[in-house]
């Protein structure tokens, strides 16, 4: 059996507390995981219990850092698995103490798919969600094709159906994003290789002679 002889919050993080077992520290779990998981000084574990303790340790850190990454923008559910997905794998950092490169373990790929299950529960994947971000937001005023749209969402894991009905129902048009770029690039460009380009960012031949024709 192992004895909780001490808790404390920790210096660079005031959210995680340090558990120490027998005199020695074992984990730091998340300042809510100490009330849910009933951890508290002078409890004893089995060391079952404590492998348990730090699985769920390894959870309250990595959901942090995932809550975080789907703060930064909308993801599709692919790039979260992406994203958890490497953070099982073992990656060489340098140590602060000694400066030599050292092997970090990533979490169990158990962890991680808890993770992606409680970011699932709680709303914050959602391929139709993320779809309609991108759709109304991406480049909205350097210009962008529904064609190169689509491929992107496509690379995204984003389901075709999910894809061609917010591409649909946008308030963004085709012409519309071509006169974006032809009003930054026209000056760059002859008109034939301005038309190459333009079909190369995926628009059709005749919406950019359509749009071209306005300007003469």
């Amino acid at each position: 059996m192992g004895k909780i002889t001490s808790l404390t919050a920790q210096q660079r993080n005031d959210r995680r507390v340090n558990v120490f077992v027998d005199g020695a520290y074992r984990f730091s779990v998340d300042i809510f995981q100490v009330v849910d998981l009933g951890i508290k000084v002078g409890k004893e574990y089995t060391e079952d219990e404590l492998v348990a303790l730090e699985k769920e340790s390894a959870f309250g850190k990595l959901y942090a850092k995932a809550l975080e990454y789907t703060m930064l923008r909308p993801h599709s559910a692919k790039e979260i698995r992406d994203y958890l997905w490497r953070k099982t794998r073992d990656t060489k950092i340098r140590s602060k103490k000694t400066g030599e490169w050292i092997t970090k373990t990533g979490v169990d790929q158990e962890v991680a798919d808890k993770v992606y299950e409680r970011l699932v529960e709680k709303g914050y994947i959602d391929d139709e969600k993320f779809t309609r971000y991108w759709v109304e937001n991406r480049n909205q005023r350097k210009g962008t094709s529904f064609r190169k749209l689509e491929a992107e969402l496509r690379t995204k894991g984003v389901p075709t159906e999910i894809i061609h009905q917010n591409i649909q129902n946008s308030t963004r048009d085709e012409k519309s994003e071509l006169r974006k770029i032809i009003a930054k690039k026209a000056s760059k460009y002859d008109e034939q290789k301005l038309i190459a380009y333009l079909t190369r960012q995926g628009f059709s031949y005749d919406d950019i002679r359509s749009v071209l024709a306005e300007r003469i």
